[in-house]
């Protein structure tokens, strides 16, 4: 009895952690599209990651956190080039060439890839609630995208390329995992932004010259990214991800669309259609589902539990 409360507290704090990192990157989505017009996809990334690594650098001094062990460094180079530095501008470059609802739909492919490489590399299995839920909020999400698809607007180079942004997003997250059994959540958030950061230097030029030329309101919310979005949003999800499985965690991503749906309502006044209320149900309802635990199988008779 006592290890399973153990287990629900833990669980408990997991969920609250990953509420918060679905709260604000459905946020992102807001922001970005007040700075996409003012910033080229790098640009942006190479702005939100500085930001992010100035924030998250003072924490580290302040609380005056070691460098990682080197056991750590393969999982956290690797989930900063994958998921800090080429998702980031390769997620910014494709919207640019496809309309938000079919990026939606094909970037929403990123957590059946961790799902597929956690199942395989990490040896989480494939518990069969988990590849339910995850359909169903797929489905949830082709809704919402369809929902608020243009139509016409979508270039193969724009759906190839949020394509390559779901593959980094799936593999930057199950690289983290490992990560995290020999640093921290910060340590592996932290030095995971810097070495995207590190990726996305290339753009610092592109940047300064567009900085001037924007307006404060287009860099305010650059900064936002940063610093919520990024420093807070992925420190939360590492610590998630730490007292949890990459499967589960990447199943809950899936809110992520309902959430949009309702601050864009709130903040843009975009009254959501009922297709889009229903598809953002269904995400939510597949979330549920893919955190059920197993029925436990009934003890034998006469067997003490």
């Amino acid at each position: 009895m006592d290890q399973t409360a153990g287990e629900s507290r833990t669980d408990q704090r997991a969920l609250s952690a990953a509420a918060v990192t679905v709260v604000m990157w459905a946020s992102a989505f807001v922001s970005i599209r007040a700075s996409a017009e003012y910033f080229g996809p790098g640009a942006l990334a190479l702005g939100r990651l500085l930001t992010a690594s100035v924030a998250l650098g003072v924490v580290l001094l302040v609380k005056r956190v070691p460098p990682p062990s080197r056991q750590a460094w393969p999982g956290i180079l690797a989930s900063g080039v994958l998921w800090f530095g080429l998702y980031m501008v390769t997620l910014n470059w494709g919207e640019q060439g496809v309309d938000a609802g079919t990026a939606a739909m094909v970037v929403n492919i990123g957590p059946i890839v961790i799902a597929l490489l956690s199942g395989w590399l990490l040896k989480e299995g494939f518990p069969p609630m988990l590849l339910v839920g995850m359909g169903v909020s797929f489905a949830g999400a082709a809704v919402v995208g369809m929902s608020t698809s243009k139509g016409g607007g979508s270039s193969l180079t724009g759906v190839l390329l949020c394509l390559v942004a779901a593959l980094a997003y799936g593999a930057g997250v199950v690289s983290q995992k490992p990560a995290l059994q020999h640093a921290s959540p910060l340590q592996v958030t932290t030095y995971g932004c810097f070495v995207g950061t590190a990726c996305t230097l290339p753009f610092a030029g592109q940047l300064i010259d567009q900085i001037p030329d924007a307006p404060l309101t287009a860099t305010l919310n650059m900064v936002y990214l940063g610093l919520f979005p990024t420093a807070l949003a992925f420190t939360t999800w590492t610590y998630a991800l730490s007292r949890t499985t990459a499967g589960k965690m990447g199943a809950t991503t899936y809110a992520v669309p309902a959430v949009v749906v309702v601050i864009a309502w709130f903040v843009l006044d975009e009254v959501p259609g009922w297709l889009t209320l229903l598809g953002g149900a269904i995400c939510l309802g597949g979330v549920a589902v893919s955190r059920r635990r197993p029925r436990p199988a009934p003890s034998p008779a006469g067997v003490p539990e």
